[in-house]
């Protein structure tokens, strides 16, 4: 007797039966609980969000002037970058470093903080550090 059910139920579905069995592996997926890194934090990009209260934070609960401080020495390791200073927001990052002349310094520091960040490059902005005579060298 439930076979001859489970046969009517079958034969009505027809052709949607396909598409409930993909609507039904989505919401599986869904449920599925995200993997986590080593230090307690789910994988994936860090964003951050503003109180707008000064005590901006990051997802994981971190300080944005400590994110600040961990990307700028990042940053300044980086082949030509120099002394570097960041200014994370909700809205995107000011990068102000010495070798923000050369194209390609500008783009690595764009790929690299675009890739701690979660942040698209057109929310990243890299000017050139002023030297220490007050102007900017050309």
């Amino acid at each position: 007797m439930q076979t001859a059910d489970l046969s009517r139920v079958m034969k009505a579905l027809g052709k949607n039966k396909y598409v409930l069995l993909v609507l039904a592996l989505g919401l599986l997926l869904l449920l599925l609980p995200r993997t986590a890194t080593e230090d307690g934090t789910a994988e994936g990009a860090a964003v951050a969000f503003s109180t707008g209260e000064g005590n901006d934070l990051d997802t994981s609960g971190i300080p944005l002037d400590t994110e600040s401080v961990r990307l700028a020495a990042l940053l300044s390791q980086i082949e030509g970058v120099g002394e570097a200073t960041v200014l994370l927001s909700a809205a995107g990052a000011v990068v102000v470093c010495a070798g923000a002349e050369s194209p390609s310094v500008r783009l690595n520091v764009t790929n690299a903080v675009s890739a701690y960040t979660g942040l698209g490059s057109d929310k990243i902005t890299v000017m050139k550090l002023q030297n220490e005579t007050g102007g900017n060298q050309k």
